[in-house]
């Protein structure tokens, strides 16, 4: 079984962080959610988007999610893959050269990364995205084709695969996004 970071922060979106942390886990994965600053055992606040008919999603406060693991203590070259969830999160985890540091990384080394809604800010900072073709939130059209990538416009719940790199819309694509990348574990 692979060994999975996740990449994650306050006001990551809710359900793209407690579904693909725990469906990995119940396949049988390890799992270590990581956010700059924090500590194994700390909390980050999340938030749930939701799509009622407005021009864009809605914003509530969701649960606290407590991480596994420590940030300082990540080694980038012990894990098999990268998760990078959505949300409000990225916008300032892209900031971090740090992340931008394990993400270039997990590029260079061809090893599977998965990232979904706004999570490709990250992936766009980093940049590793020239070439490829990718999805997310359609609000981050702009970043993925300025950054060099083909933007692929979706259905919410379609994700799309281009060599190792997984990446989808938003939370109603778990199912499509989670069997693609664990296809790639």
């Amino acid at each position: 079984m692979a060994k999975v970071l996740m990449i994650t922060g306050d006001f990551v979106e809710d359900y793209e962080n407690m579904v693909p942390f725990q469906a990995l886990l119940a396949m049988g994965h390890d799992v270590d959610a990581v956010c700059p600053g924090k500590k194994s055992g700390e909390s980050i606040a999340t938030s749930i988007h939701d799509f009622e008919g407005f021009q864009t999603y809605t914003e509530k406060r969701g649960h606290n999610f407590e991480l596994n693991a420590s940030f300082a203590d990540i080694i980038a070259e012990e894990y098999d893959a990268l998760y990078l969830p959505g949300g409000r999160a990225p916008e300032y985890l892209r900031l971090n050269a740090k992340v931008i540091e394990i993400i270039q990384y997990f590029a260079t080394a061809d090893k599977p990364i998965a990232s979904v809604c706004h999570g490709p800010q990250l992936l766009s900072a980093a940049g590793v995205l020239e070439g490829k073709k990718v999805s997310a939130y359609p609000a981050c059209q702009p970043e993925i084709t300025m950054c060099g990538a083909e933007y692929v416009e979706l259905p919410m719940d379609s994700a799309i695969t281009d060599g190792k790199l997984v990446t989808a819309p938003a939370w109603p694509a778990h199912p499509a996004m989670l069997k693609q990348f664990v296809a790639l574990l």
